[in-house]
């Protein structure tokens, strides 16, 4: 008898690593039923839809429809929601990935319906509790049954913490497995000649998270930063509307009229952010999943946080954790000008074979678990 297995895509980073393990579900579909459910945290057309364009991933089977609000009201909204798909649906396996609210209130809601979930990302940690994404790794990895990690140091983390070893599968990074899939289809996308740029002559930043981006601040420290290192190489920021917004109402605009080589566009989709960060000199991110795709792409990479809860980016590959402080950002950024060199290795396992090793994980395990 086949297994239902829901598969639960709630943010933009989610859809590259949902993307080949429906493709690897859709190849045993003697074995596995997947439902595709999108909880709508990010719902507008640019933020999702184009993802599943880009990455060939079917129109979701469910949109909960959820929209944004503070982490309460999108953790409950989705809970109870997800709720009644559970109910309805009966699945026989919740998979979810990463680490925003949706995987948390979809976890949480599965292993009180006693359905066994699988965690991919697991055993990711920062050590900074004051961020909302480590709360929501840290509560998944404890209830779920199975927990994929992408690098050594994530198994490690689960030991500690008292997770059952033979629930630890190091499989890879699924996320590598897209990457590794779209990188030639990405030489088709037009976005340096949309934006009047030549590979490895300007720098890409992208900025998210609430501590950087709400805070006004820690807002007008970074770009006063920005403006020195737009001095040195351009800098190409994909803005969402809302960051737009919240710049206008911290009253920044006067400090962006001296900032001539600091370009703001809108955000891209997949394949286009691909082309453009392929090409860049340098990266400059606050972003967890674009320190793992430029340690792949040997793009020098400066992450804009106090810690990482990916250190094998650099351990292995091209990730400087320069942190806010001004004078690391540009030293790093003269060293890569001036030719500092991009390290070659990999971590193991990252080869886009990461979602087969999941799905064969759950086809041997037969989802026979006791709640």
């Amino acid at each position: 008898m086949k297994k239902k297995i829901i598969l639960v895509a709630g943010a933009r980073p989610n859809f590259m690593k949902i993307a080949p393990i429906m493709e690897e579900l859709q190849r045993h579909g003697d074995a596995f039923t997947p439902l595709l459910v999108h909880t709508g945290q990010h719902y507008d057309d640019k933020m999702s839809t184009v993802f599943f364009d880009d990455l060939g991933i079917p129109r979701p089977d469910i949109n909960l429809e959820v929209g944004s609000g503070s982490h309460a009201d999108q953790t409950a909204a989705v809970m109870i929601r997800f709720e009644e798909v559970c109910l309805k649906e009966k699945p026989d396996l919740v998979l979810v990935v990463g680490d925003v609210n949706s995987t948390l209130a979809c976890s949480l809601v599965a292993a009180k319906l006693h359905i066994p979930v699988a965690h991919v990302e697991a055993g990711l940690r920062s050590r900074n509790r004051r961020m909302p994404e480590e709360i929501n790794r840290v509560l998944t990895d404890q209830i779920s049954d199975f927990l994929f990690t992408t690098s050594e140091d994530a198994g490690a983390n689960l030991l500690r913490e008292g997770i059952a070893a033979d629930k630890i599968h190091f499989v890879g990074n699924v996320m590598i497995d897209t990457l590794l899939k779209n990188v030639a289809r990405a030489e088709a996308s037009t976005v340096l000649d949309d934006l009047g740029l030549t590979p490895r002559t300007y720098a890409v930043l992208t900025l998210h998270r609430p501590s950087n981006v709400d805070d006004r601040d820690e807002l007008i420290h970074l770009f006063s930063i920005f403006k020195e290192v737009q001095d040195r190489i351009p800098l190409i920021y994909p803005t969402h509307p809302r960051t737009l917004k919240t710049i206008a109402a911290f009253g920044m605009d006067e400090m962006l009229t001296v900032m001539p080589d600091f370009v703001f566009c809108d955000p891209l989709g997949y394949l286009d952010f691909l082309q453009l960060m392929k090409n860049a000199k340098l990266v400059l991110t606050d972003s967890g999943g674009i320190q793992e795709e430029t340690t792949m792409l040997g793009v020098p990479c400066l992450t804009l946080r106090n810690e990482t809860e990916r250190p094998v980016t650099i351990t292995h590959g091209t990730n400087i954790l320069v942190k806010k402080d001004r004078s690391k950002i540009i030293a790093a950024v003269d060293a890569i000008l001036a030719g500092l060199p991009v390290p070659d290795a990999r971590p193991p396992l990252w080869d886009g074979l990461t979602a087969q090793r999941i799905v064969s994980i759950i086809l041997g395990s037969g989802l026979n678990i006791l709640h």
